[in-house]
């Protein structure tokens, strides 16, 4: 009686899912994290900016010699090697002192996960039969998205979790960021006054009054020009976090009905609704600070800085797990795994050739080929353009809702979480959607819509969030800018595997280099698009831009004709002149 193929490569397909999952939630559990990192390390937003971008510069430079690495030594043990040594330097992040140390770290771990998809797409070209292509890249990618929206979504709470409840709530002068600002603000009012200004007041009224006496002069001075005040001694700022300790030491300090209407943490709005006679000291102090916190916001360094280090170290140590995952379920060739069965075999090869062709050495990367294949440019400058606009909600999402809605972390992990989430919609159904026009339209513009289209419409997302009423308002265009992004994503996997031949991990590598120079040069430009005075109307209007451009260039790319000719991209070209 005949058997039926086997389905290892299901199993195979699911490594590669959590493969992804850990790539994403170690590269942007960062995103949300940069904030305590920045007040730990007292880094400038130029260095956060450089910090962000360090990792993007090495993972694009690294794509192709990645990728030429796994299509030499074989993606088991390329995968495996890359996964430990990301998630060693992920761990070694929570334990950097300085700025430099940080950097190079950053610079370390893109280059580790350089690899990382090119070595997937390696994989679902030797594994996967070319009609489910698509969809076996848009599992994959999904497994990134996954991971995004846990770094985004978990992170805050696990920094809460990881920050020891021993944590000292009182105040050093060097918790004070900006003892300028700070002054100031204790004495700001506006027209109508604000209900924080109100509680601003009362505080000052609670130091000493030498100290308010120091304080209400110096606004006096500098308050219409916070561009160059005059900084505070060390014995002022002594005597000004000698008064904010007092206040914290102090049991029902705060009350519920005064703070009506200023953004606090979540933990220091279930304090407040607990009878100040039934906190401890510990609870009443942490939640004085933490009230102090959300009145100055830019000025006090946050209580969770203390949750960072350990959170990295935990993330870390996931690869460990992931890792053997990969190692104990993938080989090179299905014909050398030994659960898999001929049938399976026969099932994933198709109509193209015998092993031989699949088997045999690589002399080195295609680079002619690939510098004078007109459609891999345009796919490039796709992938450029997209990272450009994408990477905004990866890095910079978490500091427009704080800056602009000052929202708590808690909500803020809410927020920026949904998002990637939507985006695993439309990762999916781009998969299957891409496969479907293929059998329809033909391998060209199957192929090609849905990475056009799909951009032009990321691009009205953006626009129509330039003057976001609400910050829900602002979720909802994320939202469909995340859908839109990688609904077209699983088609620019599967146009690279259906041209590239038997270099699909050089030259998804060379793709992915491009794509993310693309993501590299994005954070230090929005810092110095979005600037002092906070223009994220210009940053929005630069990312509305990039889709524009991203969808103009992917019109104009042909699957049809192979990057590389051999046999396996022949085969491609040749099963869409047949439709």
């Amino acid at each position: 009686m005949p058997q039926g193929p086997t389905r290892v490569r299901y199993l195979v397909v699911a490594a590669a899912f959590l493969m992804s999952a850990l790539l994403y939630l170690d590269r942007f559990c960062i995103s949300i994290a940069e904030v305590y990192i920045q007040q730990d390390l007292g880094l400038t937003d130029e260095q956060v900016g450089w910090m962000l971008s360090a990792f993007f510069w090495t993972y694009a430079l690294g794509q192709v010699p990645a990728g030429w690495l796994t299509d030499r030594f074989g993606s088991r043990l390329m995968l495996t090697v890359y996964i430990l040594a990301w998630s060693l330097l992920t761990g070694l992040t929570g334990a950097a002192g300085v700025f430099g140390a940080l950097l190079l770290l950053r610079f370390g771990f893109g280059f580790a996960q350089s690899g990382a998809y090119p070595t997937a797409a390696s994989i679902i070209s030797k594994w996967m039969p070319l009609q489910a292509r698509g969809r076996a890249s848009g599992i994959i990618a999904v497994g990134g998205r996954v991971g995004g929206f846990l770094a985004l979504s978990a992170t805050g709470y696990v920094l809460i979790w990881l920050t020891p409840i021993s944590t000292p709530t009182k105040l050093s002068s060097s918790d004070i960021l900006d003892s300028s600002r700070l002054s100031i603000e204790l004495t700001e009012r506006s027209d109508p006054v604000k209900a924080e200004e109100l509680v601003r007041e009362r505080c000052l009224s609670a130091f000493a009054s030498t100290t308010q006496e120091r304080i209400r002069n110096y606004a006096e001075s500098y308050g219409d020009d916070r561009a160059s005040p005059q900084p505070l001694s060390p014995e002022e700022t002594a005597s000004l976090t000698e008064g904010l300790n007092n206040i914290i030491e102090r049991p029902g300090f705060f009350t519920a009905a005064e703070l009506k209407g200023v953004s606090l943490e979540k933990e220091a709005s279930r304090l407040l609704g607990t009878t100040a006679s039934e906190l401890t000291a510990q609870q009443s102090q942490r939640l004085n600070r933490l009230v102090l916190e959300g009145l100055f916001r830019k000025s006090i360094k946050k209580l969770y800085v203390a949750g960072w280090r350990p959170m990295m170290f935990v993330y870390g140590s996931l690869g460990l797990f992931v890792a053997g995952l990969v190692w104990w379920s993938c080989r090179n060739l299905p014909s050398r795994h030994p659960w898999c069965n001929a049938e399976e075999v026969a099932l994933i090869r198709g109509d193209r050739s015998t092993a031989s062709a699949e088997e045999k050495k690589l002399g080195g990367v295609p680079i002619i080929e690939l510098l004078c294949s007109r459609s891999m440019w345009l796919c490039c400058a796709s992938q450029w353009f997209t990272n450009i606009g994408w990477v905004f909600l990866m890095t910079w999402a978490p500091r427009y809702f704080l800056s602009v809605h000052k929202v708590s972390v808690e909500e803020l992990a809410v927020m920026v979480a949904i998002p990637p989430l939507v985006g695993w919609a439309g990762m999916l159904s781009g998969g299957g959607v891409t496969d479907a026009l293929v059998n329809r339209i033909g391998l060209r513009w199957g192929r090609g819509l849905p990475m056009s289209l799909s951009r032009f419409v990321a691009m009205a997302a953006y626009l129509a969030v330039w003057a976001a009423p609400s910050p829900w308002f602002a979720v909802t265009m994320f939202s469909i800018v995340a859908f839109s992004t990688d609904f077209g994503t699983p088609s620019v996997w599967a146009y690279m595997q259906d041209a590239g031949g038997r270099h699909v991990g050089s030259i998804l590598g060379w793709g992915n280099m491009w794509g993310n120079l693309g993501a590299a040069v994005t954070p230090p430009l929005l810092i110095w698009i979005v600037g002092e005075a906070e223009r994220w109307d210009l940053a929005f209007l630069t990312c509305a831009t990039a889709f524009l451009l991203s969808g103009l260039a992917a019109a104009g790319i042909n699957a049809t004709i192979p990057i590389v000719r051999d046999d396996e991209a022949s085969c491609a070209r040749d099963e869409d002149s047949s439709i």
